[in-house]
């Protein structure tokens, strides 16, 4: 009867079509920083160097943000359901050949098809949120949908790392590819793009959009989101603030906590595990908090400083306290819920049949930050490899360490500067719509 009762109601049966959703962005999110627990594994199976290791982890990222906008204007085109349904079906396919690669070429390659899968997935639930949520819960679902990757990356650090421990990290892997696939048969079968599509009437307070947009309107709607200046303000913090978080929490934070702190991987795991909580916490909270104060791009700056601050204390201490270590990262991913708001902000900038095209563009901007960073940092610490390796993977110095924690530092500070503009730009907005009101009235 529960069952019935819950499918009767669209503002019941939403939450199970959006956990649907969810659990694909979990997935994205945990093969996207399953490379941290791998380090070692995947150095010893294909001899690699941390620049050959950080490209190899930045593989996914390439196609991954390349896409993003595309996906967006397909999400736009094509609707949530089938776009969605067939990511996480490639995605799976590339969870494959990752796992059964014999070199390294084949395990770039099909890291890379995993990001083309899973490129689809987050534009794809914001779009649903766009036509089944009102604009003063997006916000909010927003949040929760990014606290479902948080634990894809927490279900990627300790859980990886001692169900590889009990099997081996090919044969993990190729059962999670077997999970992908039903989940992409679950959401092909019961999502649907719109509640009118599964029997609603339009929820109150929801701008319906048609379930197709004419190929011309999204040309236009490309064209004005790529001229806006805030677009490219929005993209470029994300750039930096999602390309430090997933270099050291998605590759460079185990070893970095395993060789300078001389503890195991396990140990080291549970650091990142600390600081990818802090993910899955942030989001949620910080998306309420904008939505309940209304506050947008305020959160953003204070969200952005925060973080700055958090790399700088690792810049100037590089081995504090392990539990200090923890904090510091626990704070810079908690506070990367805040800089999230930024989808809020690009998607109250335009118009509902526009949305995904919006968030896609900005969400591409930053995941180039996750693919380049990644490079960036391997190719600085490869400069101060000790020479020795630990269990077949390099050895680096605490000065190579402090060269990585500049590079997030400074990263941050223009993140900031980036979210403070934006802010300034927005308040005249407001203060000019509030000026025109007034003298209307």
């Amino acid at each position: 009867m529960a069952r019935f009762s819950i499918r009767a109601s669209p503002t019941r049966w939403r939450w199970v079509l959006w956990a649907l959703l969810a659990v694909g962005f979990l997935l994205v999110s945990f093969h996207r920083v399953t490379t941290a627990v791998l380090a070692e594994d995947l150095s010893r199976a294909f001899e690699t160097t941390g620049a050959e290791l950080g490209l190899l982890h930045a593989s996914f990222f390439y196609i991954y943000a390349g896409l993003q906008l595309p996906a967006g204007i397909l999400v736009d085109r094509a609707g949530s359901r089938r776009v969605a349904a067939g990511g996480l079906l490639v995605m799976a396919l590339g969870v494959f050949g990752f796992a059964l690669a014999p070199t390294y070429a084949i395990s770039f390659a099909s890291r890379a098809l995993l990001g083309l899968g899973g490129s689809v997935l987050y534009t794809a639930t914001l779009r649903f949120l766009a036509n089944w949520y009102r604009p003063d819960e997006f916000a909010t679902m927003t949040g929760w949908t990014v606290a479902a990757a948080g634990m894809g990356g927490v279900l990627a650090s300790t859980p990886l790392a001692l169900a590889i421990d009990a099997a081996d990290w090919r044969s993990v892997l190729l059962a999670i590819g077997v999970a992908g696939v039903g989940l992409a048969v679950l959401t092909f079968l019961l999502i649907r793009d719109r509640p009118q599509d599964a029997g609603f009437t339009p929820l109150s307070g929801v701008e319906s959009p048609t379930s197709s947009v004419e190929l011309s309107a999204v040309i236009e709607n490309t064209k004005l989101v790529l001229r806006e200046r805030e677009t490219w303000l929005l993209g470029t913090m994300l750039f930096l603030v999602l390309g430090v978080n997933f270099s050291f929490l998605g590759l460079w934070g185990v070893p970095y906590i395993a060789n300078l702190y001389e503890v195991s991987v396990q140990t080291a795991s549970l650091v990142v595990f600390a600081g990818n909580v802090g993910f899955l916490l942030g989001s949620p909270l910080m998306g309420t908090l904008s939505d309940r104060l209304g506050y947008r791009t305020e959160l953003i700056v204070v969200s952005c400083t925060l973080f700055t601050l958090a790399y700088g204390l690792l810049l100037v201490t590089v081995t504090p306290p392990l539990f200090v270590a923890a904090g510091l990262l626990f704070v810079a991913l908690f506070v990367m819920g805040g800089t999230i708001i930024a989808f809020t902000v690009i998607k109250e900038r335009h118009d509902a049949e526009a949305s995904a095209t919006a968030t896609g563009a900005i969400n591409s901007v930053g995941y180039f930050g996750a693919a380049i960073l990644p490079a960036v940092m391997g190719y600085a610490l490869d400069t101060y490899w000790t020479g020795e390796t630990l269990a077949g993977a390099r050895v680096y110095t605490a000065a190579g360490y402090r060269v990585a924690f500049a590079i997030a530092t400074v990263s941050g500070i223009v993140a900031v500067a980036c979210a403070y503009a934006l802010h300034r730009r927005e308040s005249a907005l407001d203060a000019a719509s509030t000026a025109t009101a007034e003298t209307t009235d």
